[in-house]
């Protein structure tokens, strides 16, 4: 059977060796230069990397100040690691409904759940697939309200032809873990608009401290250096680096291939299998299909058939506002009704669909 995810890694790293006995294994060299090479990719010089994703989600959560009774506006039809570390924070959820066409936030939701104490808007992008991006940054925009692009799982999806990571959200977050492109084992990284906050997040994903000048002349940690500000100490070591590195020079063929199968999957969907349609998608909008989506009124059954055709079919994602961690278990009419017919096939880059599948 055809797997719906699979973690990609080059057939050979050449440095790796080094870099394990090198004795500087921690973020430097290898770190500084994924973090060039991402910034090249997306088309900006304001992103930085860490260790994980959920330590993305931590740091653009502090940076903005976050914290304790503030509302954060998310969808339920996400992963559950894109809204856990808002409760970790201590912050309220507050689910906004989605649009059941394309399984991502609907703009009037969001506006109508805005209160003095919302403090910001965690936009997801359901499976890769770009959502109402304009419409959401200009609710934050207007209500003076900081919007987070979670795309983790959309590296390499446009919007109006620009990629997500490259628009003026006010923070990109992206999941750099197994089964995403490009793929760190694990890892994640920020995309920033503002200088302020770029600034504020290398300082927090590192404990705090600034490094060209926590250190004296003599390589001792230097009294005049302050620590001003909380932090982490979730800087992505030279190992995931150097793996993220030689995995960007493969990337493009391998969004191309996704995005290939996902075009012939839409002609095959469509011209074979009976009872369903496709995923909508927001205007002008390209997906890195990282899966295949698809909505069906006979999802289970449809699920056994293709999964007996040997490709593993599956609806992904729980709504999140079935767990009671976030306190709010209210029935959303929009995710009821996306989830009861989504399904995703997949379209990853070792997959090849053909029109003789």
């Amino acid at each position: 059977m055809i797997s719906l995810y699979k973690p990609y890694m080059p057939d050979t790293l050449p440095e790796l060796n080094a870099i394990l006995h090198s004795g500087a294994l921690a973020y430097g060299k290898w770190g500084r230069q994924f973090e060039a090479d991402l910034g090249r990719y997306l088309e900006t010089d304001k992103i930085i990397t860490v260790n994980s994703y959920n330590a993305a989600m931590q740091v653009a959560l502090t940076v903005i100040g976050i914290g304790p009774g503030d509302e954060v506006i998310v969808s339920p039809m996400s992963c559950l690691a894109s809204n856990q570390p808002l409760v970790t924070q201590g912050a309220t959820v507050v689910w906004a409904d989605i649009d059941p066409a394309t399984g991502t936030l609907n703009p009037e939701s969001v506006k109508s759940k805005i209160t003095s104490k919302t403090k910001a808007i965690l936009h997801n992008h359901h499976c890769g697939y770009a959502g109402y991006i304009d419409e959401v940054n200009e609710i934050g925009r207007s209500m003076g309200v900081k919007v987070i692009d979670d795309a983790i799982e959309a590296f390499g999806t446009e919007y109006k032809g620009q990629k997500i990571g490259s628009l003026s959200t006010d923070i990109t977050v992206f999941s750099f873990q197994t089964v995403r492109l490009p793929n760190t084992i694990d890892g994640g990284a920020l995309k920033f608009n503002d200088e302020v906050l770029l600034n504020r997040a290398i300082l927090t994903r590192d404990l705090g401290v600034d490094r060209s000048r926590f250190r004296d002349s003599k390589g001792e940690i230097s009294k005049t250096c302050d620590i001003e500000l909380p932090g982490f100490g979730v800087t992505m070591s030279e190992i995931n680096s150097y793996i993220g590195f030689e995995q960007l020079k493969d990337l493009p063929k391998l969004i191309d291939r996704q995005q290939i199968n996902g075009t012939r999957w839409a002609e095959k969907i469509l011209k074979e299998v009976d009872g369903c349609s496709l995923v909508g998608t927001a205007i002008n909008q390209r997906p890195n299909y990282w899966v295949f989506g698809l909505l069906s009124d006979r999802k289970n059954t449809l699920m056994s058939e293709l999964r007996a055709m040997g490709y593993y079919a599956s609806g992904v994602h729980l709504p999140n506002n079935f767990y009671s961690v976030f306190g709010d278990r209210s029935e959303l009419p929009g995710v009821k009704d996306f989830y009861s017919k989504f399904l995703a096939l997949p379209s990853g880059w070792w997959t090849n669909i053909t029109g003789d599948d």
